[in-house]
């Protein structure tokens, strides 16, 4: 390995570990959302009905929620090049698995190792992206890549339409799992844990080490002194309840609904749907800086709670009253506001807590925006089965009367972010242990 003082700078280099791995990042979003433009041919295709449907859909979330405080122990053991190919190797032959699924049990049972797959994606990349780029430039990137995560679901909203138009839907994901083995295999051969590794020099203002190495806190105390905070649990609340309603409309139910309560095609569907991607790429930076410059972060939430709770009227109780133009809005609003604000979210997830106990923090938080839609998307399918008519249509109504778990949902969240702890840093005291 070069001397650091002779070693040259990793320059455009460090651009290719992170478009790798952004790229990783969009397929993360595509395989969490693409079920809700193809859900109704596969549930055609697989004798699925409306509840088994939602478990299909949940299935993604309950592993990917149980690996994000593992996800951490794997980067600092295995490492993040390691971690990420071998999980996304998994992530791509799930995914060809799911394509062939000749049953709905089969679909699920791939759908869960697709989400253990793409699990191991964020928090390694967090890890690497510390190592290649300067304190200074680390905010933006991570608004970077979750700015990517908003072409993820974008893709997989009209383009994925169109293309399961073209090789229907287990063609489109067998392509998906073919892509992610591509990019599992670029990321082991030019991806590496540390710029060091290569030859290159570190930044010149790495984020700080612990002070004189001292190892980081056991997993399990950190844990007990984050679920033993007051302060922890209206956050994760919020995350549960606004998160569920992202999840469940715009991953899953939101295409059933647009296409048998509206009328509209699968690509018609599709381009409403995609507006809640367009939401994602320009809202996560907007109400990131909005919370900075009003010096507030729950004054942000709170906004966009109370938005919530207008968004999801129509849907209970006007569930045929916007017209195409007004869905394109209502939609791009919908992700605005709960999924968006999670930039915000979890900026507040950090700062609640010292620096030593910020990362556990994080991986606990993160948590229950999975869990809220693995609990949702089941709950609306079982809902809707109930209100199936004797021909097996659905009726805007059963869709409404299955909708009032969204206004319930923003309902708590409103409350809950009424009760969060403000944690802007011009705004209140450091944190204590």
């Amino acid at each position: 390995m070069a001397d650091q003082a002779t070693a040259r700078p990793a320059g455009g280099y460090r651009w290719l570990v992170f478009l790798l791995l952004a790229v990783g990042y969009l397929l993360v979003y595509f395989h969490r959302t693409s079920p809700a433009v193809v859900a109704l041919d596969m549930m055609k295709d697989l004798s699925a009905g409306e509840a088994l449907m939602g478990f299909l859909g949940s299935a993604y979330f309950y592993p990917y929620a149980a690996m994000q405080l593992p996800a951490g122990l794997l980067s600092d053991s295995w490492g993040p090049r390691r971690s990420i190919t071998v999980f996304f190797l998994l992530a791509g032959g799930s995914s060809i698995l799911f394509g062939l699924a000749d049953s709905a049990g089969m679909a699920i049972f791939a759908r869960v190792l697709v989400g253990l797959g793409v699990s191991m994606l964020f928090v390694p990349t967090m890890k690497t992206m510390t190592r290649w780029f300067k304190v200074s430039e680390f905010a933006t990137m991570a608004g970077i890549l979750l700015a990517v995560g908003g072409l993820g679901v974008l893709i997989a909203a009209a383009p994925l339409a169109y293309l399961s138009a073209a090789l229907g839907w287990r063609g489109s994901f067998l392509a998906i799992g073919g892509l992610t083995i591509v990019l599992a295999g670029a990321i082991w051969v030019f991806v590496r844990n540390t710029p060091e590794e290569l030859g290159f020099a570190p930044p010149e203002s790495p984020l700080p080490r612990a002070a004189g190495g001292a190892p980081a806190p056991s997993l399990l105390r950190g844990m007990a002194s984050v679920m033993q905070a007051a302060r922890f649990w209206p956050l994760a609340a919020w995350f549960f309840f606004t998160c569920g309603i992202f999840f469940s409309f715009v991953g899953l139910w939101g295409g059933p609904y647009l296409i048998q309560v509206y009328g509209l095609s699968k690509g018609q569907a599709g381009g409403v749907l995609s507006m809640a991607a367009v939401a994602m790429i320009l809202g996560s930076p907007f109400l990131s800086w909005l919370s900075d410059r009003w010096r507030s972060r729950k004054k942000v939430l709170i906004l966009a709670s109370a938005a919530m709770l207008v968004l999801v009227l129509p849907l209970c109780f006007w569930p045929q009253s916007l017209s195409q133009p007004l869905l394109y809005i209502w939609c791009f609003l919908l992700s605005l506001f709960s999924s968006s604000i999670v930039s915000v979210g979890f900026t507040s997830s950090k700062e609640l807590f010292p620096v030593a106990m910020a990362g556990t923090a994080v991986g606990m938080v993160n948590l229950f925006p999975f869990l809220g839609g693995a609990v949702m998307q089941p709950l609306l399918g079982w809902i809707l089965k109930l209100g199936k008519s004797p021909d097996g249509g659905l009726s805007p109504e059963a869709y409404a009367q299955a909708f009032l778990v969204y206004l319930a949902a923003a309902a708590v969240a409103f409350i809950a972010s009424l009760l969060l702890t403000e944690t802007a840093p011009q705004a209140r005291p450091a944190a204590k242990a």
